[in-house]
């Protein structure tokens, strides 16, 4: 089978991948193998696809169309896997097979081309919040998840860089303040998708809508709820009245999901810094610009 990574993947790689990481030169084997072993038919890779993984788009043996992922380990596909496992199928895609240490998961077959981003943005709002909700459970007893305090701490930590920089250090500064606040007195601890967006919830048969690609993290609900917020960040930007849209959207997703505005608006800050200073390291300036834009504004 010839196999091509998409573009979109062999670019964020360049980004982010350690010296000595042969992951996406063993990947077309990789495919191969984990095809031939399953006995499966594949149909396409996803493109653009993910950042992260690799998707295609398979059919199993008995002719049942599926999704076949495979991920390098510092992805963590071990905690996707056991998230979805917990979650069941209740607002997020069924495994149907996985093997964590070689990072490979086989999914059930949704609709990849029709995402809740598709929908007008109230809509997609509603849609995708409700969606979110069914997500927020306690965590398993006996597995481990990376908590909301040790990757933010690792994010705060990679943000120091930009702390002397004269434009973008105070917005550092006050992400950081944010955080060390929220952390002095958190509140319920849930399962969290971990990178919830629009784009990460798909049109379904089971359900309507059921979201894919968790990072699964345990915290509270507001973190998950934060990377909501900023949704067509550049429809935000380029509005005049972007600043006060945000506003409002803090404040209706905070009331419609029962989560409080404060802590909202300070994760809200502290992630859409964290994503820019991110950007702004690894040679993305417009991404950059957008989303230390849109922080300062909340």
């Amino acid at each position: 089978m010839a196999f091509e990574p998409p573009r979109r993947l062999v670019r964020a790689l360049g980004e982010t991948v350690p010296d000595g990481d042969d992951w996406l030169e063993k990947l077309p084997g990789a495919v191969e193998q984990a095809v031939a072993r399953r006995e499966l038919t594949v149909e396409r890779v996803q493109v653009p696809g993910g950042r992260s993984s690799v998707v295609l788009l398979v059919r199993r043996a008995d002719d049942t169309p599926a999704v076949l992922k495979l991920a390098p380990r510092r992805a963590r596909p071990e905690s996707e896997a056991a998230a979805l496992a917990h979650w069941g199928g209740l607002g997020a895609v069924q495994v149907l097979e996985a093997d964590g240490p070689a990072g490979v998961l086989l999914l059930e077959r949704l609709h990849p081309e029709v995402s809740v981003r598709s929908l007008p943005e109230a809509k997609a709002l509603l849609e995708a919040a409700g969606t979110l909700r069914r997500l927020w459970v306690p965590p398993p007893e006996g597995l481990v998840f990376e908590t909301v305090t040790e990757r933010t701490g690792r994010q705060a930590a990679a943000m120091a860089w930009a702390a002397g920089d004269a434009e973008v250090g105070p917005l550092v500064a006050a992400a950081v303040a944010a955080r060390e606040e929220l952390l002095a007195a958190p509140p319920e601890q849930r399962l969290l998708h971990g990178t919830f967006r629009q784009s990460k919830v798909l049109a379904g048969e089971r359900m309507p809508w059921l979201a894919v690609g968790p990072d699964p993290v345990v915290g509270e609900c507001a973190f998950d709820l934060a990377r909501l917020v900023r949704d067509r960040v550049e429809d935000l930007i380029a509005s005049p009245s972007g600043a006060s849209i945000t506003r409002r959207r803090i404040k209706r997703l905070a009331e419609s999901l029962e989560v409080d505005q404060e802590r909202l608006r300070g994760w809200t800050l502290f992630r859409a810094v964290e994503s820019g200073v991110r950007a702004l390291r690894v040679g993305r300036p417009r991404d950059a610009e957008l989303l230390l834009e849109f922080a300062g504004w909340v």
